[in-house]
């Protein structure tokens, strides 16, 4: 048989997205893992983005904008774990900055608390109407961080689909959206943690070093914090490109 050349169009890879990883938003004094920054620290790490031209967007609306080859100028907002202190200080500032951001939530929690942090303190997480509250808001964007913050690599194929499959089908139902992205708890994956969030139907995923492996399941972040004023986001935005290889596809 004759060969004939493939001519479906190469999937669109330019340089690292820039996706900044927050968690709580709120008073940081008794905070062993360093997870928050306080409304107004949040409110000038905007102002720098923007006075540099750059939006903070959902992680959706940064990977449409890169596919069209535009992307130009946006940075990926994301806040792990769906902590109430989200609707209370850090909307009210991305609105203020017009930035939009990805809320990663855990359904199978809903008005729980961090029980997985074994130092504490215990943070309130959201409740089902605090999440429908985050997700009508302008440009937010609602995603899974599973069901319960469990280690998905060393959970067995049927806590695993649980904890992927399941959280996406609550949340759908619970907001009446659509749920593309999925955040990998303590940010660790493996091959066969990706392959499980591909087949549930996510269209991307965030991590925060994936190592090897690469991808829109397989998205690096980078941890802001409380201590980041703007010579180190300015030093960190410049390290992340050089430190992190281009994303395949995206």
């Amino acid at each position: 048989m004759p060969v004939t050349a493939d001519t479906r169009p190469l999937p669109r890879t330019g340089p690292v997205p820039w996706v900044a990883m927050y968690h709580s938003v709120g008073d940081p004094t008794d905070d062993p893992y360093r997870i928050t920054v306080t409304p107004e620290r949040l409110d000038a790490q905007l102002r720098w983005l923007r006075a540099r031209g750059l939006t903070g967007v959902s992680v959706a609306r940064l990977l449409a904008a890169r596919a069209r080859g535009e992307g130009r100028g946006l940075v990926g907002l994301t806040f792990d774990d769906g902590y109430a202190d989200f609707v209370e200080h850090a909307l009210p500032v991305l609105e203020r900055h017009g930035c939009g951001a990805t809320l990663f939530v855990l359904p199978g929690r809903l008005g729980g608390d961090n029980a997985w942090d074994p130092l504490g303190p215990r943070k309130p997480l959201l409740t089902a109407d605090g999440i429908r509250r985050a997700a009508a808001a302008e440009g937010m964007e609602i995603g899974s961080h599973g069901l319960t913050h469990v280690d998905l690599t060393q959970a067995d194929d049927t806590l695993l689909k649980s904890e992927v499959a399941e959280s996406r089908a609550v949340l759908e139902e619970l907001t009446g959206l659509p749920v593309e992205g999925f955040c990998y708890p303590y940010g660790t994956l493996d091959q066969r943690v990706v392959d499980a969030v591909r087949e549930a139907g996510y269209g991307y995923a965030c991590a925060i070093d994936p190592g090897p492996l690469n991808g829109p399941h397989a998205l690096p972040r980078l941890h802001i914090g409380q201590n980041d004023t703007a010579v180190r986001l300015l030093l960190k935005y410049r390290l992340h490109r050089l430190r992190r290889r281009p994303v395949e596809g995206v």
